[in-house]
């Protein structure tokens, strides 16, 4: 159903995330990357963007690699996605290579990476454990992860007026423009039914992770989780 979903969304996609997000999501995103820079300025790193869509935070990993030759790979499970990351990257993205895959089961090796993120796709998972434990598999020990995401905000004015645009205009927003307001009435009834921060933290813990904390970016409804695979069973207890 999300494969199907997001099928359709493919050529509204870019236009729909900056326009609901007021651009924001450009700015979630390079601070995301800016926040693992010195991983992806150490020469010969290789860095993992699971459900990458169509490109936007491996394109942000690659400005943040300060001109080294970190090699970036962008995995969807949605091949309409895959075509438009592939067209951006015709346009100059040296270094960024994008292919088809399962975040349940991914096609590399383990300890392929020296970083794995995901923006705005953890979320859309069958299985939040599953797709961690094979995050965990991928990266090579002392190898971090990242996961942008929404959260449901903080309480406050701010945090009540979030909440009232996502959950009543912002899918409006998106069915006029993409034509089937139930796929963006998907977006806010999904952050409902997700972990809360302190839950997601210990989960991402308990499946082979260590140092698990997180960054509020937007008055509680985006955030940045962060935690490192451990380099030996000391640093792992």
């Amino acid at each position: 159903m999300v494969q199907e979903m997001f099928a359709r969304l493919a050529p509204h996609y870019d236009l729909l995330n900056h326009l609901i997000s007021f651009s924001l999501d450009r700015v979630w995103r390079r601070r995301t990357a800016r926040r693992f820079a010195h991983i992806l300025a150490r020469p010969g790193a290789r860095a993992l963007d699971l459900c990458c869509g169509t490109g936007d935070l491996a394109f942000a990993l690659v400005r943040a690699r300060n001109g080294s030759n970190c090699e970036i790979v962008g995995v969807d499970f949605v091949e309409a996605m895959l075509t438009r990351a592939r067209a951006k990257a015709l346009s100059g993205w040296a270094g960024v290579t994008f292919t088809g895959g399962d975040a349940l089961a991914l096609p590399f090796p383990d300890g392929s990476f020296d970083l794995v993120t995901c923006a705005f796709g953890f979320r859309n998972l069958a299985n939040y454990e599953s797709g961690l434990r094979e995050m965990a598999r991928v990266l090579q020990p002392g190898g971090e992860l990242g996961i942008l995401d929404f959260s449901d905000p903080a309480g406050g004015v701010l945090g009540a007026l979030f909440r009232f645009y996502f959950r009543n205009i912002l899918p409006r927003i998106g069915g006029a423009i993409s034509g089937r307001r139930a796929d963006y009435a998907y977006l806010p009834a999904s952050v409902r039914k997700f972990p809360s921060r302190e839950e997601l933290v210990r989960l991402v813990e308990r499946c082979g992770f260590a140092r698990a904390k997180y960054d509020v970016l937007h008055f509680g409804g985006v955030v940045l989780y962060r935690a490192s695979r451990p380099s030996s069973v000391f640093e792992s207890k």
